[in-house]
């Protein structure tokens, strides 16, 4: 039934479906289930490359089990403003955990900055994380030291005195651009090497090439962050919302020097 859990025998047939290649769509579609079911399935089991049908049934009753055992007797989800589903707000709230932690970032430190990507404020209390997430005030505040040190949140007083812990619009464009300055790291190293082993050697021919392409790639980050950084702060179908348009070859210069790393010589070049 389209909205039930997956069964065991549904699991295997998703499973079979990521095998053979098959679009989450058209996986979708042979089990009569809505696409976004099955998008949520595959990524908060291993991603498309991992998932295995029976580890993914047995995290499901595991997540069943601890929900049944940590709400009181007769509780109910909170309700939702703007006439959300609860349901449906939990379960994407556990999506998009899943995708951050799939970036290399830990499962609390995932959690939380969903949890405060996901509120309509975009900012809450260390006791309204704790409610939400049912964990520990020690492993909020661990979180959060985590995040601050990351650029991606940030904490401020508010009436009351109490301290908030807020994502702003902005980490996005932060997060790319430190991004973008450690791979300009990576290429200066990288291209330290090629002297080390000597150029024209097969190593650093390897070296070169790595670093050339990360250079492009870091530049590219760089440019693309700083001209799409209104968008960010743009209401849907605003003008700033809409497509931007290429840099110039003295714009991508500026950006790379603003963001950290010297400009860099052009993708065809040694």
């Amino acid at each position: 039934m389209p909205g039930g859990r997956l069964t065991q025998q549904e699991r295997q047939q998703v499973a079979l479906g990521l095998a053979d290649g098959l679009a989450y769509a058209e996986i979708a579609r042979r089990l009569d289930r809505p696409t976004s079911t099955i998008t949520r399935e595959v990524m908060r089991n291993g991603g498309p490359t991992a998932y295995r049908a029976d580890l993914a049934h047995r995290a499901t009753e595991r997540r069943a089990h601890r929900r049944r055992q940590a709400a009181p007797q007769g509780a109910e989800a909170p309700p939702q403003p703007h006439g959300r589903d609860a349901e449906a707000v939990r379960e994407y709230e556990e999506t998009f955990t899943t995708v951050i932690m799939q970036s290399g970032m830990s499962k609390m430190m995932s959690r939380v900055l969903a949890c405060l990507c996901i509120s309509d404020a975009g900012s809450l209390t260390a006791s309204e994380l704790v409610q939400r997430l049912q964990v520990s005030p020690a492993s909020v505040s661990k979180a959060i030291a985590f995040l601050e040190s990351q650029g991606l949140v940030r904490r401020e007083r508010d009436e009351r005195r109490r301290e908030r812990y807020i994502v702003d619009d902005d980490i996005w464009y932060q997060s790319m651009m430190a991004s973008a300055r450690s791979t300009a790291q990576l290429v200066e190293t990288t291209r330290q090497g090629v002297l080390v082993l000597g150029p024209g050697t097969p190593a650093a021919i390897r070296l070169e090439n790595i670093a050339r392409f990360l250079d492009f790639v870091s530049e590219s980050i760089a440019r693309a962050a700083e001209q799409a950084r209104d968008i960010l702060h743009a209401k849907p179908g605003s003008a700033s919302g809409q497509a931007v348009r290429p840099a110039s070859a003295d714009e991508a210069g500026r950006t790379a020097r603003t963001s950290g790393s010297e400009p860099s010589k052009g993708a065809g070049e040694g």
